[in-house]
């Protein structure tokens, strides 16, 4: 931004500063909000260098107090070949509703 205003003070357009240090708060990410906050409710206007010395130390503050989270992802264990997460269910042969009876012929 400050290198847009130069440019268009080149072409004679002045762009006031406390104008720019607005808009650039204004086109800030949403994380931001505090920070913005923070200016509004001070009476001084910053000038932009001003502002960019404070952006990079509420950037340095928020890069320390964001939380490091780490997932962890598994997997049942599985006996023998891999599933690759698909379980198989086995399911039991169809009956007529009477429960089986060990047959003679297996010697029991």
């Amino acid at each position: 931004m400050r290198d847009l205003a130069a440019q268009l003070k080149t072409l004679k357009i002045d762009i006031s500063e406390p104008f720019l240090v607005h808009f650039i708060l204004n086109s800030l990410p949403a994380e931001y909000g505090p920070f913005k906050i923070s200016y509004n409710t001070h009476k001084e206007e910053w000038s932009i260098t001003e502002l960019l010395t404070m952006c990079v130390q509420e950037e340095e503050r928020m890069k320390h107090d964001k939380l490091e989270v780490a997932y962890l992802a598994t997997r049942p264990k599985s006996k023998g070949k891999k599933d690759h997460g698909k379980r198989q269910y086995k399911v039991p042969p169809k009956t007529d509703g009477r429960l089986s009876q060990p047959n003679e012929s297996d010697g029991k």
